[in-house]
């Protein structure tokens, strides 16, 4: 079997001349000449980005799939590949009902007459994982029922196995190709795909961002209907709406498409700043727009998740941006390690005005901040940023809401939405308001730590001073770098009421 579609991926190599995307390494370079004389009959006049995307397509959903990975990576991928992996779109023709109806039954243990008072035959979606039927629960509620596409696992499995084995050929043959990490971006796409084939997950995900979005009036997700879900079928609430890509039917509607522009930008900066947990699968084939102007959110099976380390520098990052403190830019990308420590920061602030000061000589309203983000991830190549996955969603996600919000709105100016949250944020977390969350969320600990504050006190005095001095001074570097500003106090108020109980010792 994995024989067999090994010799289909030769020929589909073959076929759209993907042989020079290998064969134009200085250590194979030879051979180069000798396939273009063996297959002269092709025809090669179409750029190789449009040659590469054909071939993903001929290839398969798995395929189309990780072409889809790629093309978010513009840290590692040239801008003309990146772009023609972008168009990649994932239609698969469905599979039979009543295959559907046997995994529904097998995973749910119940005939599906028991299930379900109406199921419809024909699926209203069909994708590459699974495909989405509408059905009626037995107390009359409408519902969606997806089914994940069976004996895909094999499938899954061969393939990654194959795509291991190029991208550690990849890795040997190309000078760049430990930069490019070909085996962390297989390792990743692979757990995006393991993640997807599991609905339970799915199903959390959803939840999840329900909580975090009840009662908005901006943004509806979908109940689960966890007693009708299971590994392999995911039942939600049926959401009625107009898919947000068609335009003119939503004019029609007299939907407000300004507001809904606007609220685009808010849920994502909500979901990244407030919440720490957005959904990272945000193109228009996902997104509805209800009858009351509110966004609906569909498939959750990919989502991102960012710690406060990594929301505080992205908001100095931001902030920093817009107020074209490129020193600062710089400076933040060094401090949290996303460029080795040792990168000068004259030097990638150089850079880094130099992708950006251009666009400032347009309006706020024509900068397009994911072109932006681009532009600096081809510039990381040469300061060998490594770019972490939660923040490669999170810039495939940024892209996804900004070119819709200016399909609904050509003069959305995503700064204007934006900086007064970034801003309000900013003095959440390090004014007197973060101060006042940072006490209350201690307060538990400190209750059951100050009572013994005495004892450990004794304990302490009766340490080596050095010991003692090397420990107090890891705590606070500890404690500074977690930004926990009670803590530092209390931590330097004991220090100094160790040192002089010591020296009076």
């Amino acid at each position: 079997m994995r024989v067999l579609r090994l010799l289909k991926i030769a020929r589909v190599v073959i076929r759209y001349g993907l042989d020079e995307f290998l064969l134009g390494h200085e250590r194979v370079h030879g051979l180069s000449k000798l396939v273009r004389a063996a297959f002269f009959w092709r025809d090669l006049s179409a750029p190789r980005g449009e040659r590469l995307r054909l071939a993903l397509e001929d290839l398969g959903p798995i395929f189309v799939k990780f072409g889809q990975v790629l093309s978010t990576r513009r840290d590692l991928m040239p801008p003309d590949l990146a772009d023609e992996l972008a168009r990649l779109q994932d239609r698969v023709p469905p599979f039979a009902a009543e295959v559907a109806i046997a995994v529904i039954e097998r995973e749910l243990k119940q005939p599906l007459a028991k299930l379900y008072a109406e199921f419809g035959r024909e699926p209203v979606a069909s994708a590459s994982i699974a495909q989405v039927h509408a059905a009626t629960l037995p107390d009359g509620r409408k519902v969606a029922v997806k089914v994940l596409r069976p004996g895909i696992l094999p499938v899954i499995e061969s393939d990654l196995a194959l795509m291991r084995v190029m991208a550690a050929l990849v890795e040997k043959l190309f000078a760049d190709g430990k930069r490019l990490k070909p085996k962390e971006v297989v390792a990743e796409f692979d757990r995006y795909l393991h993640d997807e084939l599991d609905l339970m997950i799915e199903a959390g995900n959803a939840s999840q961002l329900r909580r975090n979005f009840i009662g908005s009036d901006q943004l509806l997700v979908p109940e689960v209907h966890y007693d009708w879900t299971a590994r392999e079928v995911l039942t939600l609430e049926w959401m009625d709406g107009i898919p947000v890509g068609r335009i003119n039917e939503l004019r029609a509607a007299g939907m407000d498409l300004k507001k809904l522009s606007r609220f685009g930008v808010e849920i994502f900066f909500t979901q990244v700043f407030r919440h720490g947990f957005f959904h990272a699968d945000m193109h228009p084939g996902n997104i509805l727009v209800a009858a009351d102007n509110r966004y609906i959110a569909l498939d959750f099976g990919i989502v991102g998740s960012l710690n406060d380390h990594d929301k505080q520098y992205l908001a100095i990052n931001f902030l920093a941006f817009f107020e074209r403190d490129y020193k600062r830019v710089a400076s933040a990308h060094i401090e949290c390690g996303w460029v080795p420590k040792d990168t000068r920061v004259e030097e990638l602030e150089a850079a880094v005005r130099t992708v950006c000061e251009p666009f400032f000589n347009k309006p706020l309203s024509q900068i397009s901040f994911g072109v932006v983000l681009l532009r600096l991830f081809e510039v990381s190549r040469r300061f060998n940023v490594e770019i972490q996955p939660q923040l490669v969603l999170l810039q495939k996600t940024l892209l996804n809401i900004e070119g819709l919000g200016r399909q609904l709105d050509p003069d959305l100016d995503l700064w204007q939405t934006a900086y007064p949250f970034l801003k309000r944020w900013m003095h959440e977390q390090i004014g007197w308001r973060g101060l006042l969350a940072n006490l209350k969320h201690e307060a538990p600990q400190w209750a059951t730590l100050l009572p013994g504050l005495p004892r450990r006190l004794g304990e302490v005095l009766n340490q080596n001073p050095t010991e003692l001095l090397l420990a107090g001074y890891k705590g606070l570097m500890w404690e500074q770098k977690k930004r926990n500003w009670l803590l530092m106090l209390i931590a330097l108020l004991l220090a100094a009421g160790v040192a002089a109980l010591w020296l009076g010792r």
